[in-house]
């Protein structure tokens, strides 16, 4: 064990979590605490934040943010992240919340929290604080005060502040004398002011001085070093000195020893632990300086790291340190808490040193000093000091001082020295457990529970069971203040239930895991507070964790036993809520006892339906005995119950009863229904109604009827129909309804009925009510009106004279049925008269038509006359009504020609067909009239009215009636078109009606009858011979039919559209004709058109074209020829024109026949009037194709508008380089320059010029072309510019090892390493070429860039390659910790590195890997194996690999992993142990072990060794058949192996008397005497009496059984004594004993009774 006063620990190295070491600097890593280590880290020029939690097993949390620098919170995760040095935002990574969100106006250049809320920051101008958890997120951070000159050009680095945040120090440093000074501004808040000091290091501690009691003062600790001398100074001085207290710090100055070698060494951090009162000084080169704070005196100064510190915090709840170097580690240094006192004591020989630390801190190591102190300070008679003494160490602070102290008697007037103790441990700090309980006696019997109140509350006391115990008959609820403190379970629990604070109950016992017996407390509760105890015990039901725990049976049983009913439902009905199966005991209960005493409360149970599974026949029982018939049906099934409870109707809601027969069979609700009618007909009526509505169609309408019918209770029969009658299907049920409503005399409602209703049989219906010849005949009326019985039911109603419903059926029901009525009437020859008047009652609701075809059936139109003239009188328009009327006036010849022509209100068709037979004019003006064509036609044509025809068809000018009659197939067409021609063409002025007869002859094919027909009318005088369409026409059909006559038209003819004719007559071949057509027009374009076109002559057309001489012709001429190819004249024509608008297809026609040199005058001519991008190329093109370079040169030394681009690409394509290079160069597109420079063979210009044009597609194209002809050098160049873009390193490294360039490819790689583009697909590649071409180099570059390479591409080329190493390696940076683990074990035979193998293994997540692993150290690593083990056990299955090494029979190397194991008590690893030590005959081993573990087969265990050679492991069976009470086999091994001992205390501790009474018995058959006696002793209480003196009497054993029965007269005489002395009490009289006589004891009997009993 190290004597040195530290412990020294490296927490993690930060570099084998991945953080990477150029991260690990002052401005990248913050050290808040010894909770988090955060690292801002860029790759790949992305950020991204690595928090470590030191506290959790050093697990890496990355973040992907931005930013400049990021802090975490002390304790929390918490972070603070900077951007832009303005910008602030802090987040809590656990809620994913914002906490705050700033912008400064200034960079901030250092922050720290100074406390767990506060985050204090510097600028460059200010020092500012942010309280971060005061819910506010755009708060901005309060200004403390400005920063002090002191700290221009200083690089800030701490930042604190004391704990009421009044005090702040900001520590920066900076170069001064080749050396690092420090400064310091100190600033207070109370009094505004800032102090500057010399000082690399700043803290603010608190201390407790002796005489200040618990108060202590506040010290500022700062450390320096000297820029100019180079000595160190540590400072220790009071701020703000409470006036209050007497003692105040002195100011402590203490030399900082920096080795010589150590020149620019200064302190970098100070902590302080005030527990210990130890201050740590770190300086930059890692040497670690202790100090006592109250005295400043040095403890210690030794080097803890040989690399230099950057950061630093506090350690072990602030009473330690922890840096980080720059390697990475993460070191921690606290004082050794056993060592630190004995080293200032023997190494620094500073007693009274040792005893202020061991003092202040509790520590050991001066136990001896403060008992030799005390005892001295005793003798002397100083208490106080002793009590000092005492209170000032651990040793001493025990239940033998504190009786020493409350023994000696103070001096009269003096304070007793228990109470100077007392007093000096409060002050000092906390009780301890004895002294709490002897303090708190006195305290609470003086009654001042408030000084007891004062101590517990700050923390002065520790509690305890027996604390409380103690105060609990003083105060009920201080008493619970200690059990919660002393974590006494129960009696919180019955406190808190003594004091009604139930709803406390379950939250405790939740909270610290304990389950109290709630029956009984539950009991308890009910006695007083019944309400509280049920709220109680239904929280316990509602929380899913307590509620297993209860019987609610018994819960409710306390309940119902004690007379609270009420809480006793309230509680089992949210017991029972969830109302299953197994609860129908407790339903039944609960419904039982409410209906036993409290009616209505089990009527809303179960009328609320909680219950389901109660016993029924008992509560429908219970229920009807209480008059609660409700829920008596509700529950009962047999149908003698149920008719008994129906019927007291009147103490059931109707809505309920109707509702209940839905859950009955059909024949109990018909029994149901007859008990009803059976117990009160008249008053259950409607009950029955209803029912037998609602469920009609269940019980049958027919059954109903039957049963109203049965019971002739006609009114129930009506009102149960007629709520069927609207809805039903059944014609008997309407009919039912109508029998019964002609019963009731409810005419109105059958009138309804037969009106509205569908469903009755109309026939039947109809008969009914003639037999019963209501006195109401509407209903017959409306049945026969609806099904049409008109003409029956008139000649019944006439034959019974029942005149008035016919006028009533007329006027009111169905005036639109008077014709069918007149009819009728006229059938039964009634007199006119009354037929007259009728139709007048009805005047203008009669149906004309029907009316009058009726009346014309019976040849009695004229009837009607005054009827249809009073019609017309009333202004009725009705078709009908003038048709009659036309009839009457043509039968009468009343001036029919005349009505017809003028009147327009009649049916032309009805008349018309009327009019034929009797005069065919008529019929002609009527169908005239109406457009009735084909009537008309067929008319005329039967009569031969063939002009009347011809008029009416151009009156019509229909083309599809022209069409119709000049059909050929029409045997009149002929005469007609005379007609038309002779007749009607002649009579018309209006050209519309002229042409569509023109149309109609055409497009009947008419053609001669058409050129006939239009010679008349234009070529002879006509008001139509100039007409144009006409004219146009002629020509049209002459082109058509007659093309000789064309040419004779076109010179007669001059109006007409030549842009009509001439297109028509080219179409007809009549080429010439349209030229003729042209030029007569003076349209010459037109006319060049047709000879170019149509006549397609190129030669008369320059010819024409040389007669009227126009440009315009020129260059329309110039493009016939164009297209013609006739391309030198095209180009004359175009350039006689001076047109160069074609230049486009001039340009592609020419190029494509390659004219050239024609082409140049064109494009010289354009140039001038037009500046096109194509003309000047295509000059450049036509340049270069006659290779006239010169003038190239001159265009493009000139002003020119060419798309040099395209021309440079047009010119590549057709491998014109030369000319291709001067066009590129000109525009500077380096990329197409650069592959044209390939192809001129200029590699090297092609370089240059691709490194200009920076374009990926030029760079492979010359590298393609560099590597086809091996310029290695010049290919690297193109390459390095190429690997930068990861989407092309797969083509590149193809083309390079597809020609077998291997190590040129490789060269290429790793010179790109060092790109600033870099990326991890080089990287990946690199490693992937290693792999393959030069395998040594691999694992170097994977140790150096494996965070920058894509893993699972290079694992798969590392394993193809069977680099095992590097495979592991990949592995585990993958964090494939399963696969790394199997590749070890497969691969690394024999190299193996067994440390590195179990930092892996136990990362692995396929536990079956494990037991792999063991077989693999088992067959090449047996020595290994433990340690193996040792790493693997707490993940792994411990049965399971016993089994393994037992089965292969290989235990015994695992022996210490067995021994490691047995705490956990398992019976494999029992067993195993036991079977190794057995066999290793190693019986003190397997004793240990089965005392202290039992879970193995014990009985088998025993029979194993009971046939064991050795008596020890004889004896262990025996002891096995003991704790297992088979002591008949353990008392067997005993006997055999003689062990006594044992055999005597077996038989007492079966505490059975016949076991010890057999080996009573052996012992006197064997002789063995002295075990005789013995077991008397040992078994007293077993064995009887009257056994022992047989055995002694029969064996002469007299004198060995007297103690025994001198013990056994003693007990009987007591007990006796104690007999005689309460039958004295009892009986209060003297009695027998009164003479002074003895009691006698009878016999023998009684003497055994007494000593069975005692």
């Amino acid at each position: 064990m190290s004597d040195l006063p530290i412990e020294f620990t490296e927490l993690v190295d930060l570099t084998s979590l991945g953080i990477s070491p150029q991260s690990l600097d002052f401005r990248s890593t913050t050290f808040e605490s010894d909770h988090y280590v955060t690292v801002r880290e860029s790759h790949d020029g992305s950020n991204s934040v690595s928090i470590v939690d030191l506290a959790n097993g050093n697990q890496v949390t990355k973040k992907n943010m931005g930013g400049d620098s990021a802090i975490m919170h002390p304790n929390q995760m918490v972070i603070s992240v900077r951007a832009n040095g303005t910008i602030v935002q802090i987040f809590n990574l656990e809620t994913k919340t914002k906490l705050k969100s700033f912008t400064l106006t200034e960079p901030i250049i250092f922050w720290k929290w100074l406390n767990d809320e506060t985050l204090g920051l510097v600028t460059s101008q200010s020092v500012l604080i942010c309280n971060v958890f005061d819910g506010v997120v755009d708060a901005r951070p309060t200004v403390l005060t400005a920063r002090h000159a002191n700290l221009n050009n200083t690089q800030i680095i701490n930042f604190v502040a004391n704990a009421k945040l009044d005090w702040f120090a900001v520590v920066g440093i900076l170069q001064e004398n080749g050396r690092i000074a420090g400064k310091i501004q100190l600033f207070s808040k109370q009094r505004n002011i800032s102090q500057a000091i010399d000082g690399h290091v700043a803290i603010f501690t608190n201390i407790l001085l002796e005489g200040n009691g618990s108060s202590p003062v506040q010290v500022f600790v700062t450390g320096n070093r000297n820029a100019t001398t180079g000595t160190g100074e540590l400072r220790i001085i009071e701020i703000d000195h409470d006036q209050s207290l007497p003692t105040q710090y002195q100011k402590k100055n203490s030399e900082i020893f920096f080795p010589p070698d150590a020149t620019n060494d200064f302190p970098i951090a100070v902590q302080v632990s005030e527990k210990y009162g130890i201050v740590y000084l770190l300086t930059k080169y890692g040497f670690i300086h202790l100090y006592e704070l109250e005295t400043g005196t040095n403890l210690f100064v030794n080097r803890i790291t040989a690399e230099s510190v950057f950061t630093a915090t506090s350690y072990h709840e602030k009473n330690g340190i922890a840096c980080i170097n720059k390697k990475g580690q993460v070191l921690a240094v606290e004082i050794s808490t056993s060592q630190i006192v004995p080293y200032i004591l023997n190494k620094l020989s500073n007693v009274s040193l040792a005893l202020t630390v061991a003092t202040r801190g509790g520590l050991p190591g001066a136990d001896d000093l403060f008992t030799k102190q005390f005892e001295s300070l005793l003798a002397q008679n100083d208490y106080q000091n002793a009590a000092k003494i005492a209170a000032s160490s651990q040793s001493l602070r025990n239940q033998n001082t504190i009786n020493r102290l409350k023994n000696i008697q103070a001096a009269p007037g003096a304070i007793s020295p228990i109470l100077l103790y007392f007093s000096t441990l409060l002050d000092k700090g906390k009780l301890n457990k004895e002294e709490t309980i002897e303090l708190a006696r006195p305290v609470l019997q003086q009654d001042r529970k408030q000084l007891f109140e004062k101590w517990l509350k700050e923390d002065k006391l520790e509690c305890s069971e027996e604390l409380g115990d103690i105060v609990k008959p003083f105060d009920t609820t201080l008493s619970l203040a200690c059990y919660l403190r002393a974590q006494c379970h129960p009696k919180v629990i019955s406190s808190l239930a003594e004091l009604q604070q139930f709803e406390k109950i379950i939250p405790y016992c939740q909270k610290v895991n304990f389950q109290p017996n709630f029956l009984v407390l539950i009991s308890t509760i009910a006695r007083t507070s019944p309400d509280r105890a049920s709220e109680f015990a239904i929280s316990l039901l509602q929380n899913p964790e307590t509620a297993q725990q209860l019987d609610i049976e018994k819960i409710a049983d306390i309940f119902f036993s004690q007379n609270h009913i009420q809480q006793g439902t309230s509680l089992l009905l949210d017991a029972l809520k969830s109302d299953t199966p197994d609860q129908g005991h407790l339903q039944t209960r609960v419904l039982e006892v409410n209906l036993l005493h409290a009616p209505q409360v089990a009527d809303a149970i179960m009328g609320n339906n909680i219950f389901s599974h109660y016993d029924k026949p008992t509560i429908a029982s219970l229920a009807e005995k209480a008059n609660l018939y409700q829920r008596a049906l509700e529950n009962y099934t047999d149908i003698t119950d149920i008719k008994r409870c129906i019927v007291h109707t009147d103490a059931l809601p109707i809505d309920w009863l109707i509702a209940y027969f839905g859950k009955l069979n059909v024949e109990q609700s018909l029994a149901c229904l007859r008990a009803l009618m059976d117990n009160n007909l008249q008053a259950n009526i409607q009950i029955i109604v209803q029912v037998a509505t609602k469920y009609s169609d269940l019980l049958g309408s027919a059954t109903l009827i039957k049963m109203f019918e049965d019971y002739k209770a006609t009114e129930g029969l009506y009102y149960y129909l007629a709520s069927l009658v609207n809805l039903t299907e059944d014609k008997d049920v309407v009919y039912k309804y109508i029998e019964a409503a002609a019963k009731m005399n409810q005419f109105t409602e059958i009138e309804r009925i037969v009106r509205d209703n569908n469903v009755y049989d109309p026939e039947r219906v109809k008969n009914f009510l003639k037999d019963a010849n209501l006195n109401d005949q509407i209903p017959l009326v409306v049945v026969c009106d609806r099904f049409n019985f008109v003409h029956e039911l008139i000649l019944y109603l006439y034959k019974s004279q029942n005149l008035k419903f016919i006028e009533t059926y007329v006027q009111q029901i169905n005036p639109s049925r008077t014709a069918q009525v007149i009819g009728a009437l006229l059938d039964m020859d009634c007199d006119e008269k009354f037929i007259q008047d009728l139709l007048q009652s009805v005047l203008g609701q009669v149906p004309i038509a029907e009316l009058t075809t009726e009346v014309e059936k019976r040849n009695k139109l004229k009837l009607l006359l005054p009827f249809l003239e009073a019609t017309l009188n009333q202004g009725v328009q009705d078709q009908a009504v003038y048709n009659a009327l036309a009839k009457i006036y043509i039968d009468s010849n009343n001036s029919p020609e005349k009505f017809l022509k003028e009147n327009d209100q009649y049916d032309t068709l009805d008349v018309g067909r009327y009019c034929e037979k009797r005069d065919p004019y008529l019929a002609y003006i009527a169908y005239d009239k109406g457009s009735n064509d084909d009537d008309l036609i067929r008319i005329t044509n039967e009569n031969t009215m063939y002009k009347y025809q011809a008029r009416y068809l151009l009156k019509r000018s229909d083309p599809e009636l022209w069409n119709k009659v000049l059909n050929p197939e029409n045997v009149h067409r002929r005469q007609l078109i005379d007609s038309v021609i002779s007749v009607g063409i002649p009579e018309l002025t209006d050209p519309e009606p002229v042409s569509l007869t023109v149309q109609a002859f055409m497009s009947n094919d008419l053609k001669l009858e058409l050129i006939e027909l239009l010679e008349k009318i234009i070529l002879e005088p006509s008001p139509f011979n100039d007409n144009v369409a006409l004219q146009g026409l002629l020509l049209l059909s002459a082109i058509k039919y007659e093309p000789t006559k064309v040419s004779n038209y076109i010179e007669k003819l001059d109006n007409y559209d030549a842009d009509e004719i001439a297109p028509l007559c080219i179409a007809n071949d009549l080429k010439e004709e349209a030229f003729e057509i042209y030029d007569k027009h003076e349209m010459y374009s037109k006319a060049l058109g047709v000879l170019v076109e149509e006549i397609m002559s190129l030669d008369r057309a320059a010819t024409y074209v040389d007669k009227i001489n126009t440009p315009e012709l020129w260059s329309q001429l110039g493009t016939a020829q164009l297209d013609g190819l006739r391309i030198p004249d095209a180009i004359d024509s175009y350039i006689k024109a001076e047109d160069p608008s074609k230049f486009e297809n001039v340009i592609d026609i020419a190029e494509q026949a390659e004219k050239y040199e024609e082409l140049i005058p064109y494009l010289l001519m354009a140039r001038k009037t037009l500046k096109e991008s194509k003309i000047d190329g295509s000059l450049i093109l036509a340049y270069a194709q006659l290779d006239k370079i010169h003038e190239i040169e001159n265009i493009l030394a000139g002003s020119n508008v060419a798309n040099l681009d395209n021309v440079g690409d047009k010119l590549f394509e057709l491998k014109n380089y030369k000319a291709a290079r001067l066009c590129y160069a000109s525009i500077s597109n380096y990329s197409k320059l650069a592959s044209t420079l390939v192809y001129l063979d200029d590699y090297q210009g092609a370089v240059d010029t691709a490194r200009k044009a920076s374009n990926i597609k030029v760079w492979k194209l010359v590298n393609d072309a560099c590597i086809e002809k091996k310029e290695f050098r010049l290919a690297q160049i193109c390459g390095l510019n190429l690997i930068i873009h990861a989407e092309e390193l797969d083509e590149l490294v193809n083309k390079y090892e597809t020609n077998g360039y291997f190590d040129e490819l490789i060269s290429l790689f790793e010179a790109g390493m060092g790109l600033e583009r870099a990326h991890m697909g080089m990287f990946t590649e690199l490693a992937v070429l290693y792999s393959k071409y030069e395998p040594k180099k691999t694992f170097e570059h994977l140790k150096l860039f494996w965070s920058r390479i894509n893993i699972p591409k290079v694992i798969r080329a590392v394993e193809d390659a069977h680099l095992w190493q590097e495979l592991v390696f990949l592995y585990a940076h993958y964090d494939e910790w399963d696969n790394a683990a199997l590749v070890m074990i497969d691969k690394s035979t024999k190299d193996l590195d067994h440390s590195y193998f179990k930092e892996v293994i136990v990362k692995v997540s396929n536990l079956e890997i494990y037991y792999k692993a063991i077989n693999f150290y088992v067959k090449e690593h047996p020595s290994l194996l433990i340690d193996l083990l040792s790493v693997l056990t707490p993940r792994l299955d411990i049965p399971r690999t016993v089994k393994i090494f037992a089965k292969s029979d290989n235990l015994p190397l695992i022996k210490p992993f067995l021994i490691n194991i047995l705490p956990k008590n398992n019976s494999v690893v029992n067993e195993a142990y036991h079977e190794l030590v057995i066999e290793e005959e190693d019986y003190k081993a397997l004793q240990d072990a089965v005392d202290a573990y039992d879970k193995f087969d014990q009985l088998g265990l025993a029979a194993t060794l009971e046939t064991h050679d050795l008596i020890f492991f004889k004896k262990i069976a025996a002891l096995l058949y003991r704790r297992n009470k088979k002591w008949a086999k353990c008392l067997t091994i005993l006997k055999n192996e003689k062990l006594w001992k044992d055999a005597i205390e077996t038989a007492a501790i079966s505490q059975d008397p016949k076991v010890a009474e057999d080996l009573l018995s052996y012992f006197v058959e064997t002789g063995n005497k002295e075990a005789f006696v013995a077991l008397l002793y040992s078994a007293y209480h077993l064995i009887q009496y009257d056994v022992v003196l047989e055995l002694s009497w029969l064996n002469s054993l007299d004198d060995y059984i007297k103690p025994y029965e001198i013990s056994i007269k003693k007990e009987q005489q007591t007990n006796i004594q104690k007999l005689s002395e309460q039958l004295a009490e009892k009986s209060g009289e003297a009695g027998a004993n009164a003479s002074g006589q003895p009691l006698m004891l009878m016999n023998s009997a009684n003497t055994n009774g007494f000593n069975g009993g005692f």
